[in-house]
């Protein structure tokens, strides 16, 4: 290795596709390739996992990351600074129901339309069973 090589680290530039850890991102760099047998020109994805101190990026942002010393078993980069923030549409929060609540409703809803259901059921069933033995409620009186 020359020696002004030495001390020189490598920079490089991504979008943070995930930033649910705590003080770590994930990177993708992508890198043009050339096919060697067709030339076609092929993206290569690559992850990296980054240390950010400060917990400041979000997932689209566009981030330089310079390598470092391994920082854990995963991280060997650290984020260097945001070059673009991600541009994220400002939405409103709407009250969200949980899916339990949802699920009660239905079943309640559902056993009151089955009771009706099987109600009606059950007084054809004795209809027709009073019938066909000659029974009805106007013979016994």
């Amino acid at each position: 290795m020359p020696v002004s090589d030495r001390g020189r680290r490598k920079m490089l530039t991504g979008t943070v596709i995930s930033d649910r850890m705590d003080k770590t991102v994930v990177v993708a760099v992508e890198r043009k390739v050339i096919h060697p047998l067709y030339k076609k020109t092929l993206t290569r994805t690559s992850r990296h996992f980054a240390h950010d101190e400060k917990n400041e990026c979000q997932v689209g942002d566009v981030v330089e990351i310079i390598e470092s010393r391994p920082l854990s078993r995963l991280k060997r980069w650290r984020v260097r600074r945001i070059v673009r923030k991600a541009r994220v549409p400002r939405v409103r929060r709407r009250e969200v129901v949980p899916e339990e609540e949802l699920v009660l409703e239905s079943l309640e809803q559902g056993a009151t339309d089955e009771g009706a259901r099987e109600g009606d059921k059950e007084t054809e069933d004795t209809t027709d069973f009073q019938e066909k033995e000659g029974l009805s409620s106007d013979a016994g009186s």
